[in-house]
């Protein structure tokens, strides 16, 4: 199927946010509860899976259905078709702080291999399948299980990745090891795999895990520098200290309650 050429533009710094430009006639896909507004002319549709041509009969859309299950995300996607006079706008906004990613899918080989919560809309005709981790090691200890997700085609796609984005192109045989919630994407030809840190001292005090995420190229990677699982924790953590579960940490924490008063906390 012949994927829609879309412009589009990039709003904002750390809260952003994509603006797709549609012809008449022309359509994106969103994942759900992404879009963040469209104009007048622009007409709405959910469907099962991603709508794209393979998925056409009930099999395939349910088959397509199931693998967005699979993969955690929603049965639906939402179809956006411009049916108005003229270029019309359809936005589609990040989930939580960090940075939207344009990647056209004939420069990365046809296919990426991304997050499963990454991926944020596409061009009408991008296919959204899984791509399974082969490797035992990968699939139990990656942190992100056996499945991830694989985008096909010959459009835009866009993703997003959680504080600052990093884009590294690896040599045939050079490795990276990174943070397992730290890939956001990488290129088909990239093996994933998972090791150990080596030391015990170091798995049990260095507060990075027991293992690494290793990735050898060749092939162009994408990491990202706030995982939302990270930043989850984080929030989680602070909420215990704000209900008295907990010790503070922060400002005032080596005097305790006078640190409180003086800072005027407990005002």
């Amino acid at each position: 199927m012949a994927m829609d050429i879309i412009d589009y533009k990039i709003v904002g710094n750390d809260m952003q946010y994509v603006e797709v430009e549609l012809d008449p006639g022309e359509a994106a896909v969103g994942e759900a509860g992404t879009m963040m507004y469209m104009e007048d002319g622009i007409v709405m549709d959910t469907v099962f899976g991603d709508g794209s041509e393979q998925q056409r009969g009930f099999l395939g859309k349910l088959m397509g259905a199931g693998k967005r299950l699979l993969t955690g995300e929603s049965l639906f996607t939402t179809i956006f078709v411009n049916q108005g006079q003229g270029k019309k706008h359809v936005s589609f906004a990040a989930p939580y702080p960090g940075h939207i990613i344009p990647i056209h899918l004939p420069d990365v080989g046809g296919t990426l291999i991304c997050q499963k919560d990454s991926f944020l809309c596409a061009a009408k005709g991008v296919s959204l399948g899984i791509a399974f981790q082969r490797k035992l090691g990968a699939g139990f200890f990656g942190g992100e299980g056996f499945i991830m997700q694989k985008l096909d085609g010959d459009g835009l796609a866009f993703v997003h990745a959680g504080g600052t984005v990093c884009q590294k192109i690896l040599a045939p045989g050079e490795v990276l090891r990174l943070d397992t919630g730290c890939l956001v994407a990488m290129e088909s030809t990239v093996d994933f795999d998972i090791e150990y840190v080596g030391k015990i001292k170091s798995a049990l005090f260095s507060g990075e895990g027991l293992f690494f995420a290793t990735l050898r190229g060749p092939g162009r990677v994408w990491l990202q520098s706030l995982p939302l699982s990270r930043m989850a924790d984080r929030i989680v953590s602070a909420s215990k200290y704000a209900q008295g579960g907990g010790s503070r940490r922060e400002e005032g924490s080596l005097l305790g309650g006078i640190g409180d008063l003086l800072d005027g906390d407990n005002r």
